[in-house]
């Protein structure tokens, strides 16, 4: 069996860490969390003159930001309509609007910060792995196309050509979208943020938090840090803080698995992606399928590759790879790795206004890189300037689904069900 290794770790350009905190501060906004989230919202705020302390648990990335599949989509999970009849036409617009801009911004980052993370801007492929994933796919083009987003059906010739495989049956490409490395990603941004000014910490969990005086106080390693304003980022990865009502939400696991073809495949390989685009499925329990600038073919889907489920799902994923790319059987599994994703029922992301200048953001779905930049850049606009039409969403006072431990298990279950049924 495979051993458990980080692709993004492994062929990151991006290294960077910080000091554990070793002082009390007082700053203007303090943040907890070194996400995509976090990271941009620290550097939004430094570069409008604002003192910031970001504090991690653990290192920059170590959460799913680190663990991502490195899709920069534009828009939600959900399609446009679907968006717009849950939130009420406006709000659902105005949040659509933003995510559709959202891989201009990443992109934008990059390119302003020198950030090494393996960019390719050649759009992204949903792939349909059925006659009805098709039908799905016809009705989002509709809805894009409304929308004048520069997005095209392939028919599954042109697919095959695009991913080299005949397995699917159309495609919906945007070419707004792309891939990066989102650990190097979350590193360039969180080297442009202290290189802004911003005080960032690893390995500095916070352990209590109190609003008090007008302010905010953090408690972390034996230290204090005070604040005017709070924003907390932590989203699946989220731990523990006394003082902090914790936001609830299922939690679904996503792993992927790193294949090295021989170097006897390069004729083949070539063939494989060469645009560079990165694919997702229309599946129900959903798979991806990207290369990284090591050539090697990342494969992925839901699931938790622990105890019982790591056989049944690697071994699932690696006859399903064997089906979609039979002419590369050949290839070496190079490890694998996994991480969680926060999902709301509504599959909308929240704004958690928890306290005074406070608030906490979660449920990305899935779609952390561009929602995660977005969302942290406006969250800091807000609780620097206090303007609340910066926000994406409006604000809630809390969120707590019931039963978000039967429903993650729920989700786990059904992944290990059908992947135990499948290619058997």
């Amino acid at each position: 069996m495979a051993r458990e290794s980080n692709a993004w770790e492994q062929s990151s350009k991006e290294s960077i860490s910080f000091n554990v905190l070793d002082c009390d501060l007082n700053v203007d906004l303090a943040i907890v969390g070194g996400g995509f989230t976090g990271t941009s919202a620290a550097l939004e705020a430094a570069r409008a003159g604002a003192s910031v302390a970001l504090l991690e648990a653990h290192a920059i990335g170590h959460g799913g930001s680190g663990r991502n599949v490195g899709l920069v989509n534009a828009g939600l999970w959900l399609p446009p309509d679907q968006v717009e009849a849950q939130m009420g036409v406006a709000p659902g617009r105005r949040l659509n609007d933003i995510l559709a801009a959202a891989p201009e911004v990443v992109f934008g980052l990059i390119a302003d910060h020198g950030i090494a993370c393996d960019p390719v801007r050649n759009g992204t492929l949903h792939l349909a792995h059925s006659s009805k994933g098709l039908k799905s796919l016809k009705n989002r083009l509709a809805q894009q196309q409304a929308r004048q987003a520069p997005v095209t059906l392939l028919d599954a010739r042109e697919t095959a050509r695009r991913v080299g495989s005949g397995a699917f049956h159309g495609a919906l490409w945007d070419r707004r979208a792309g891939t990066i490395n989102p650990l190097a990603y979350n590193r360039g941004l969180a080297r442009a943020a202290r290189d802004a000014g911003a005080g960032l910490y690893e390995n500095t969990p916070v352990t209590r938090i109190s609003h008090q005086n007008g302010g905010w106080q953090l408690t972390a390693v034996n230290h204090t840090v005070r604040a005017q304003s709070l924003l907390v980022a932590t989203n699946a990865y989220h731990e523990d803080m006394p003082g902090f009502r914790t936001p609830r939400a299922p939690k679904v696991s996503y792993f992927q698995m790193a294949l090295r073809p021989d170097t006897a495949c390069d004729e083949i390989l070539s063939s494989i992606l060469p645009g560079g685009e990165g694919c997702w499925d229309t599946g129900l329990i959903m798979t991806s399928v990207r290369r990284d600038s090591q050539g090697r073919i990342l494969f992925g889907a839901i699931g938790r590759p622990n105890g019982a489920g790591r056989r049944i799902h690697l071994n699932w994923a690696r006859r399903a790879f064997d089906r979609i790319f039979p002419q590369l059987a050949s290839a070496a599994l190079d490890g694998f790795w996994s991480g969680e994703i926060s999902m709301p029922a509504d599959h909308i992301p929240k704004i958690i206004n928890f306290g005074p200048q406070a608030v906490a953001v979660m449920g990305y779905s899935g779609r952390g890189i561009a929602p995660g930049t977005v969302f942290g850049q406006r969250c800091a606009r807000m609780l620097v300037s206090g303007q609340q039409d910066e926000l994406p969403v409006d604000t809630a006072q809390s969120y707590a689904e019931a039963a978000v431990r039967a429903k993650s298990a729920f989700y786990e279950f059904g992944a290990r069900l059908i992947h135990f049924g499948a290619y058997r």
